[in-house]
């Protein structure tokens, strides 16, 4: 770990502070000034340019939340769970376990037909549920066991003793978005009203005791319920499409689900603050986290440490090294095919900013903080579903 200092709190770093792109060094330096940043701030190894906040950043707050930092899919996260069948316990063709998974989970954009997995849902609870509208409810209702698309994905994977396992990656769908963007948008009236200029309208905050800012806490609470419930329906359901072809598939162990952009209310250094993980999970000493690496490459079930420095933090993925245009421009589909050699999933042009090479190594990340975590298990896919 490197501390750097750049005119505002500490920078405390689980990376070489040199293969960080500029852009991004510039972000965390606008976010260590901001007046209300606690301690320091933590950057996790997997650390790249984001949207309101740089990708793997951990920003502890007293007094203020930036909404922009927790982002627009709120409670995007990972779930894992270890069955008892093991890999020649699977057809031979798994293609049709893919089939099957993408006739069970909707994909990309599209939603169930029905609100069957979210008519009890409480919206009306949301501050902003009059300014959403009947359509976005009604589209959140019907998104409740739907994957999405980007970076999110369904795998079936193995582990060192060829155990199958499902993991799984999405969030809040189009409703954490809104959600997200309505205050956002309030968070930037808010520095007008104030005379506050900042130098990226981004990091727009809210100010505890205030009425928007209680709103908002409660909407991304609630919103990062949504993506719990979401991966669990989206769980269960590739759990039947197992089950068609491997009858007497169960559960070993517990279900692992974790949050990876989110806000939580946490006790450090003796002070209650609010922890925004902007691409980073929660690793407490003893809480069992996931961090997958590509749709080609190794993911790792991992139980954390504890670190104060890190606010009791690591990483969430492997993290882009390239940007999903460039990718594109790089890379061919044939160089997708030889990534994903093995692997059962798309191979187009659909998928090929999501391409193995445009992520970090994801093995020096894990490397790179071990005194975050320590790893319990390492999975292999053989299988991906993509949006």
């Amino acid at each position: 770990m490197q501390t750097i200092n750049l005119g505002g709190k500490d920078i405390k770093v689980w990376t070489d502070v040199s293969e960080i792109e500029e852009d991004a060094i510039k972000q965390l330096e606008r976010i260590s000034k901001l007046p209300f940043i606690f301690k320091h701030v933590s950057v996790m190894p997997d650390v790249h340019l984001g949207k309101g906040a740089t990708v793997g950043s951990v920003i502890a707050t007293k007094g203020a939340i930036i909404p922009a930092a927790v982002g627009v899919d709120i409670g995007c996260g990972m779930l894992a769970a270890m069955t008892n069948i093991k890999s020649k316990d699977l057809p031979d063709d798994i293609s049709v376990i893919r089939k099957n998974i993408e006739k069970l989970v909707p994909l990309g954009f599209d939603s169930h037909k029905t609100d069957k997995y979210g008519k009890d849902l409480d919206f009306k609870s949301l501050s902003v549920y009059k300014e959403l509208g009947n359509k976005i409810i009604e589209r959140a209702a019907k998104q409740i066991g739907t994957l999405g698309g980007g970076n999110h994905f369904i795998e079936i994977c193995l582990d060192e003793k060829e155990n199958v396992w499902i993991m799984l990656h999405s969030g809040s769908r189009n409703i954490g978005n809104e959600v997200a963007q309505y205050h956002i948008s309030i968070a930037k009236g808010e520095m007008r009203k104030k005379f506050i200029e900042l130098e990226d309208s981004d990091l727009a905050y809210l100010t505890e005791q205030t009425q928007e800012f209680k709103n908002y806490i409660n909407d991304v609470f609630w919103c990062q319920e949504y993506a719990l419930k979401n991966r669990k329906k989206i769980f269960e359901n590739v759990f039947l499409a197992l089950k068609k072809y491997v009858p007497h598939i169960e559960i070993i162990g517990n279900i692992t689900s974790c949050h990876h952009n989110y806000v939580s209310k946490e006790i450090h250094f003796g002070q209650e603050v609010f922890v925004t993980r902007k691409g980073a999970i929660k690793a407490d000493k003893g809480d069992i986290g996931i961090i997958p690496g590509s749709m080609g490459t190794k993911s790792y079930i991992v139980v954390g440490k504890g670190n104060l420095d890190s606010f009791h933090s690591c990483s969430h993925g492997a993290g882009r090294k390239l940007s999903r245009n460039k990718a594109r421009k790089i890379f061919t589909i044939e160089d997708l095919k030889k990534q994903t050699k093995g692997v059962e999933c798309r191979k187009d042009k659909g998928v090929l900013d999501e391409i193995p090479s445009a992520y970090k190594d994801i093995d020096k990340v894990i490397n790179e903080q071990k005194d975050l975590i320590e790893v319990k298990a390492v999975l292999k896919q053989i299988l991906c579903v993509k949006g």
